[in-house]
């Protein structure tokens, strides 16, 4: 009977073992995380990018640019980004330095300026844009442009001394004849008009003045309300939006841009380079080739382009007073007495 009780409590104390063996095991598997029915603890650090180097406006961050941070939670901006992938390749569009967060903001520019660096040796100038001849106002700082201007200037007219002022053409009187010259033609008057490209003159006149600027920030007008929720997504609404180009250049180069701002008869336009052109093969910022042009007129557009002149349609001027009239009509105001009927009390000749 004794040996018996002893395998009862052999038995129940093995039987104890396992489940204490189990509940331990089940313990371990929940604390490390493995369990579905408990939940896993919240991480308590973050990943954010930042620059292993400085890095110049303008440039393409390449892989030995940037490293990853670790960061509280709670400190990680929204704009931030977690792994290198997200930035390598991205072209920043302001001067950072090493250490420096990586945001949205370092990649697109954002919408304001807060400040800009000028190179040494250079100036800072503005030029105000719309969205034809400023890209669709989507230039970004860091970017190179080109500075086109057009000018539509009219002929230069000189009075001879003698005639202070030009007087009308009498009616029926002969229209002046052309000199030979091509370049001048008098008129009445004594008025000299000095023509361009032969006979005809077109004031039209376009040239790529500035090259290679590096564009060191924007300010652009944000669109309405109205205006941004008429607009489809993804389309681009003209709606006349304006954007301030700040650019870099010499003080020779600032004289020629603003020349063509205060002329009466210019216009500006911006033309965007490919940053491929404007970069070292390592991604840093350089300067952009210069591309020799010969400007545009309306004869290099004939000679050059193909483009086809204008017809010269001659409108014949309408007969001064007295005109010849039918000799139904009384009084006639025909030149010829013949033609008409005399009017009471006269006498024919």
């Amino acid at each position: 009977m004794k040996r018996s009780s002893n395998r009862l409590v052999l038995l129940v104390g093995l039987f104890l073992a396992v489940v204490a063996f189990v509940l331990i095991a089940i313990m371990f598997q929940n604390n490390a995380g493995g369990g579905s029915g408990g939940p896993s603890a919240a991480p308590t650090t973050a990943n954010v990018v930042v620059a292993a180097k400085d890095i110049a406006l303008g440039s393409k961050i390449t892989a030995d640019a940037v490293q990853t941070k670790s960061v509280p939670v709670g400190d990680k901006p929204a704009d931030s980004y977690g792994d290198p992938s997200q930035v390598i390749g991205q072209t920043v569009r302001q001067n950072v330095t090493s250490g420096q967060l990586v945001t949205s903001v370092v990649l697109t520019g954002g919408t304001s300026i807060q400040d800009i660096s000028v190179p040494a040796g250079y100036v800072g100038i503005s030029v105000l844009v719309d969205q034809v001849t400023g890209v669709g106002t989507l230039i970004k700082a860091g970017d190179y442009v080109d500075v086109v201007t057009g000018f539509n200037i009219f002929p230069e007219v000189s009075y001879d001394k003698a005639t202070p002022a030009p007087t009308a053409r009498a009616a029926g009187s002969p229209k002046p004849t052309p000199t030979p010259n091509p370049s001048a033609q008098p008129s009445s008057a004594n008025v000299t008009i000095n023509a361009v490209d032969g006979a005809g003159y077109n004031p039209n006149s376009v040239k790529t003045v500035v090259e290679g600027l590096q564009v060191l920030g924007t300010l652009l007008r944000q669109p309405t309300g109205d205006a941004a929720a008429s607009g489809a997504p993804g389309t681009t609404l003209v709606d006349g939006q304006k954007q301030i180009v700040i650019l870099a250049a010499t003080v020779q180069q600032a004289e020629a841009i603003r020349y063509a701002q205060v002329d009466s008869g210019g216009s500006i336009a911006l033309l965007l380079r490919s940053s491929a052109d404007c970069q070292t093969p390592d991604g840093k910022a350089s300067s952009c080739p210069i591309i020799p042009t010969s400007g545009i007129t309306l004869r290099m557009m004939v000679d050059s382009w193909g483009v086809l002149p204008p017809q010269v349609v001659q409108v014949l001027e309408p007969t001064p007073y007295p005109s010849p009239m039918p000799s139904r009509l009384y009084p006639s105001p025909s030149p010829n007495p013949s033609d008409a009927a005399a009017p009471s009390g006269s006498t024919n000749p």
